[in-house]
């Protein structure tokens, strides 16, 4: 993978360095498992959509069966199980430090919450996403369509191509992000990116007047480059790295079951004496069967027709089935539901949410110390610019809402709400503000 500095040291045009550092970064291992897993994620899995039965002959070459079955199982787990992690921190949104003066939820933009949600997903599932800071809200990009370039010594994020093509006979669209501004490319009829305009600013400040319209009066840029990387876990690796194999061998097993379940729920026929039979013979003999049900033998002469069923082993199947499902659930460390029994206590509820929550610790400090350096770039410091979470967890809510009440009376207003299960960490402050608006209402009515 390319660098910063081998930008700054390149003697070619800069469109030959992008399209040299797309080609290369299309060849990497970690786009090519960004890809895969969008595949899986769609519940489309590779390797069970490549698989073809094959017959050996004797002298062991290889041959694809044409007459088995081949039935093709993907199962859903990356995609459950991912969406499991993301949702149980960022299913509630992000909220911050209160603040008396301002809402820093506000200075985050608009759909501040879902564009987390999405970069969060697709750090997960990629190994990193990317957050653009385009002065008012920020926009997600995938790994897909994101080339980065690194300092070589500190490990910052210093440039960024940003690529885009819909289809393979469309022209590819370029976008170079620099600390000191942008530049849109598009290819030609040659297949030469070609600039639309020259390097523009990240903040362009505007005025309006009747008599003159909008008019540009200043142009700025950041103190550093506005994309910041989200990666999904400490290991900056796709969650697909290590669990492939696991969901592979589940739908391989899964659809080698079906397949024999299939080719084996038929009726085989052994004719006895009847050698002089040819392959057209036994053919029009079988269709017969099929067509009419009836078959005649000729007994005299110790000819007899025997049916003949299969019956498939399953039980060793189906214990293994069993076995890398849960295995599956406690590698990627998420929470399979049907080990919860109905009624159970919050104790036994936490005690099935521990590999969750080990997950999610990782995955909330790589969030943090993104968002962190968003507000740097707003203006906020590391105190103001602190989320918090409130994570998405099925509880017992009767015995949590009697514990929160019982220690109410040694708690302010906004404590107890904050603990109660099935209230917002946004609720909060509403809740708190209509209650004072009454309680003053009150005061009011009472004087009067």
């Amino acid at each position: 993978m390319l660098t910063y500095q081998d930008y700054q040291n390149y003697d070619g045009a800069k469109v030959d360095f992008i399209k040299k550092a797309i080609n290369e970064y299309k060849s990497s291992e970690l786009y090519k498992t960004a890809c895969d897993a969008d595949m899986y994620d769609k519940q489309k899995n590779l390797t069970i959509m490549k698989l073809v039965q094959k017959l050996f002959s004797l002298n062991g070459r290889a041959t694809e069966n044409f007459t088995a079955s081949n039935n093709r199982i993907a199962s859903n787990f990356f995609n459950r199980l991912n969406v499991q992690r993301c949702t149980y921190l960022l299913g509630n949104g992000i909220s911050f430090p209160s603040n008396e003066n301002e809402n820093i939820k506000n200075k985050f933009g608009e759909k501040f919450d879902t564009v987390m949600q999405e970069a969060g997903y697709n750090a997960l599932i990629h190994g990193v996403s990317y957050l653009f800071w385009a002065n008012d809200r920020l926009y997600c990009f995938k790994a897909t369509e994101i080339v980065p370039l690194y300092d070589e010594h500190s490990g910052a994020l210093m440039a960024v191509v940003r690529f885009w093509q819909i289809a393979g006979n469309k022209p590819l669209s370029v976008t170079f992000y620099e600390s000191d501004g942008y530049t849109d490319y598009e290819e030609n009829e040659e297949k030469v990116l070609v600039a639309k305009k020259a390097k523009e600013s990240y903040i362009v400040k505007a005025t309006f007047s009747k008599a003159y319209g909008i008019e540009i009066v200043g142009k700025e840029n950041y103190n550093a480059l506005p994309i910041i990387p989200l990666w999904g876990s400490r290991l900056k690796q796709s969650t697909l790295v290590g669990l492939r194999a696991a969901i592979d061998s589940y739908d391989l097993i899964r659809s080698g079951f079906a397949n024999d379940l299939t080719d084996c729920a038929q009726i085989y026929w052994i004719l006895e004496n009847y050698g002089g039979m040819e392959d057209e013979d036994l053919q029009r003999f079988r269709d017969r069967i099929l067509l009419n049900h009836i078959a005649t033998a000729d007994t005299a002469d110790g000819g007899r027709i025997v049916p003949y069923a299969q019956d498939i082993p399953y039980q060793a199947r189906e214990q293994y089935l069993q076995t890398i499902r849960a295995e599956i659930y406690e590698g990627f460390g998420g929470l399979d539901v049907h080990t919860i029994a109905a009624g159970a206590t919050n104790d036994h509820i936490d005690a099935a949410y521990q590999p969750l929550d080990e997950n999610a610790d990782d995955f909330e400090k790589q969030i943090i110390e993104c968002v962190q350096r968003i507000g740097e770039l707003i203006g906020l410091n590391n105190e103001e610019a602190t989320p918090l979470f409130k994570r998405n967890r099925i509880s017992n809510q009767s015995e949590l809402t009697d514990m929160v009440l019982q220690a109410a009376q040694y708690l302010d207003d906004e404590t107890v709400l904050r603990h109660l299960p099935f209230i917002t960490v946004d609720e909060v402050k509403n809740i708190l503000s209509r209650k004072a608006a009454e309680e003053q209402k009150q005061v009011i009515d009472m004087r009067a």
